[in-house]
């Protein structure tokens, strides 16, 4: 023998008579005397068995074994006690004691009560051992199925072959259940019949043709209960899957309370039996399969839904670009791609457009996209001329549109020149015209009638060169003829034209009260044209208001742009009218027909703000007069 006994006992002739004993019987022995040292030789030597005297340095010991028993719940202590007690016997016993000794002590006695707890130990050590083995590969087994699972859960959020993943999870299935076969079987809704989608360990054209009908089936049973069937039987039975089964599992496939199909394992050979742990496996690996089904199926919808879409942006005739909030290229059709020379889509996914595209008018839209422009024109090198706008889309980030407007910029051309054309051979005949009206009083005498036919012809003549003047300062503006440029401070520009039309408001009893900041930055621009766009808005202005009314201007500077605001109280402008006020020779339908004007003097004001690179709108309601913004860059 080879076990080490701690005697827990007080220095005494019993100690050294018990050491001798297990000595003669082959066991070895060390000594404690107190709680300290039984705690010190319990971490050193590691006993087989404890000892315990009944008194240690002159304290009960009865509270050692709960604190050893507490560390080493499989020690084995003997109890020596000093007393041949009932209630102590009771009491040691209840903490858990192996043996109990008492005076008259006998060798033997000693020796057999220690064989005996020592055999009891390592028969509770053996069981241990066997649980925790069991335990071991209980746990093993149960970390094996969640690998498992947690693979076919990785296959179905990553992968996008439906084939593969449902052959997995049926192969899985049959793994994790130790059977022999396995299905899935979905449902053909149109036949009410069921179909093998994937098998494991059946031939590959029985898979391919294999039918079930839903009706009088267990699969169809499964389908309709939207239950799982355990069938575990002694004998064979010939079941409705034309082969013969020892024991069966089938379980839905559910996505959203709808089944939409089977997942099923068998034995044919052996009648290995089915448990509910089995089941519990097989659910989640139809959980599993349904998933990726619907998944697969979402997808598919998503691509045909892409391919529609795809198709739609190719054959649209307007250029697209979609960006992310980073202004990052998600998507971008051919038209566009082929009016800025773009590389093809896959290279320029998700890359930043103004790495991609250089065109300085384009890049112009971006820098400008926070001032809500409706249109922009994109000018090519192939000479074909682009609307292009920026909108902004919530959740996304913006779309980029262009339209080819190339012909109707080419219309405008001819329009453009046929009217120059006509306006300037108009005015040596109209001049002639005045002249010669003005001749008739020099050459003879006139009554009054044909005084007042003159005075027609001249007012007439007058209104026709106002017209023709006009036209031929907006063909020299928008042909870019007044390209002079200088500092200038357009304050002094509004002072002068107030001053100039403060006669036609007096006429009228108006008032025009003008808030002009002082300190305002240089701008850069045509002195001539500004005060022609002044003129026109403070005339306008005076000649909508009625009398013995005031017109409101301001001019102030917010940052880096200089803002002119004037309001009059007119009859205002209807909604329908305000898109087209600055249209040429648009007139709003509320104007009276005899009102003065050609409706030439917002499409100049228009033109000149714009070839000043600033923006020009207008705010107004019917009945409460008008309200025109005009804001220059300085």
């Amino acid at each position: 023998m080879s076990d080490l006994i701690l005697l827990a006992l007080d220095e005494s002739s019993t100690l050294q008579l018990i050491s001798r004993a297990f000595r003669a019987v082959g066991y070895k022995t060390v000594s404690a005397h107190d709680k300290a040292s039984v705690d010190k030789l319990m971490q050193e030597s590691h006993p087989a068995l404890v000892l315990l005297g009944g008194q240690l340095q002159g304290e009960k010991s009865t509270g050692l074994i709960d604190s050893l028993l507490l560390k080493y719940p499989t020690l084995p202590i003997v109890y020596l006690s000093t007393e041949n007690s009932v209630e102590l016997i009771q009491e040691v016993l209840q903490k858990g004691v192996s043996g109990y000794l008492h005076p008259p002590l006998k060798t033997d006695e000693i020796i057999s009560t220690v064989e005996s707890s020592l055999k009891r130990a390592k028969r509770l050590g053996d069981w241990v051992r066997k649980e925790v083995k069991h335990t071991t590969a209980s746990l093993e087994k149960r970390v094996s199925e969640m690998e498992v699972l947690l693979t076919i859960g990785r296959d179905v959020t990553s992968s996008l072959d439906l084939d593969g993943v449902l052959k997995n999870v049926v192969s899985a299935a049959v793994s994790l259940t130790k059977s022999e076969e396995g299905s899935l079987l979905l449902l053909d809704e149109e036949s009410n019949e069921l179909y093998m989608r994937a098998g494991h360990n059946f031939e590959e054209g029985f898979v391919r043709s294999f039918r079930l009908p839903v009706t009088d089936t267990l699969a169809g049973q499964v389908i309709e209960t939207g239950k799982p069937i355990i069938l575990n039987k002694d004998s064979l039975e010939k079941i409705q899957t034309a082969y013969l089964v020892q024991a069966l599992i089938y379980v839905p496939l559910k996505y959203k309370d709808r089944v939409i199909g089977v997942l099923g394992v068998d034995n044919r050979k052996h009648r290995l039996p089915f448990t509910e742990r089995d089941v519990l496996v097989i659910s989640l690996l139809a959980d599993y399969a349904a998933v990726a089904i619907e998944n697969a199926r979402l997808y598919e919808a998503s691509e045909n839904e892409r391919s529609k879409f795809e198709a739609v942006l190719s054959n649209m005739d307007d250029a697209l670009i979609i960006l992310d909030k980073e202004e990052r290229i998600q998507l971008i059709n051919d038209v566009m791609r082929e009016a800025l020379n773009v590389k093809p889509v896959e290279d320029v996914f998700n890359k930043a457009i103004r790495d991609i595209i250089t065109h300085d008018d384009f890049l112009s839209l971006l820098e400008r996209k926070n001032e809500n422009l409706r249109y922009h024109e994109v000018h090519l090198d192939s000479d074909r001329v682009f609307s292009a706008q920026y909108t902004p889309i919530k959740g996304v980030g913006a779309a980029i549109t262009m339209q080819d407007i190339s012909y109707l910029k080419e219309l405008n051309r001819l329009k453009d020149d046929f009217v120059h054309t006509v306006s300037h051979d108009l005015r040596s005949p109209l001049t002639a015209v005045l002249g010669y009206a003005e001749l008739l009083e020099r050459v003879g005498t006139l009554n009054d009638q044909q005084k007042e036919f003159i005075r027609r012809i001249q007012s007439s003549v007058e209104d026709i060169t106002s017209l023709i003047n006009d036209l031929l300062d907006l063909g020299r503006i928008e042909a870019g003829f007044d390209s002079r440029r200088e500092p200038i401070h357009i304050e002094s520009i509004l002072e002068y034209s107030l001053g100039n039309l403060e006669a036609s408001a007096l006429e009228k009893k108006q008032s025009l009260e003008a808030d002009i900041s002082a300190e305002l930055s240089l701008l850069r621009g045509n002195p001539i044209r500004l005060r022609q766009m002044f003129d026109n808005l403070i005339s306008n202005a005076i000649k909508y208001t009625p009398e013995s009314q005031k017109i409101d201007l301001k001019l102030h500077q917010e940052g880096t742009q200089i803002i002119f605001k004037i309001s009059d109280q007119g009859p205002g402008i209807p909604p329908e009218d305000q898109p087209h006020i600055f249209e040429k020779f648009y007139r709003a339908s509320n104007v009276v027909a005899d009102a003065p004007g050609s409706g030439l003097g917002l499409a100049i004001v228009k033109t000149i703000v714009e070839s000043h690179n600033g923006r020009i709108w207008v705010e107004s309601k019917v009945g409460m007069g008008s309200t025109f913004f005009v804001v220059l860059p300085t």
